[in-house]
């Protein structure tokens, strides 16, 4: 296969909606994976305030808060792809699509650094 034939099949991938799609979904699994870590805290917060107080120190770990920003960048992403989605069944396609995502993603970016600076 040529490399001009090649480029033609997968350029799709490179398209900036093509991407806030992928980012929407692989921000949905990655809160789904968190959630079971978040059940477990809520459950050390039912046991005991010793183990509660155990984990909140773990949690002040540096590398632990860039996992948290980490969280709240998905979180704000999946949102921004959620009402990016929900706009194109309820409105249709528009002009300016591919702005909107890339807004959406800025925006989760700057809720991510807003949390890192805040924590």
């Amino acid at each position: 296969m040529s490399a001009l034939a090649d480029r033609r099949e997968t350029g799709y991938r490179r398209d900036a909606l093509w991407i806030a799609a992928l980012v929407h979904r692989l921000s949905g699994v990655a809160l789904a994976l968190f959630l079971p870590l978040h059940f477990l805290v809520l459950g050390l917060a039912i046991r005991s305030d010793a183990s509660l107080d155990s984990f909140l120190g773990w949690a002040r770990q540096p590398l632990v808060k860039c996992a948290e920003a980490g969280v709240v960048f998905c979180l704000a992403v999946h949102l921004a792809g959620g009402l990016r989605v929900l706009m194109l069944e309820t409105r249709g396609w528009r002009p300016g699509q591919r702005n909107l995502a890339i807004a959406g993603v800025l925006v989760a970016a700057l809720a991510g650094a807003a949390y890192l600076i805040g924590a």
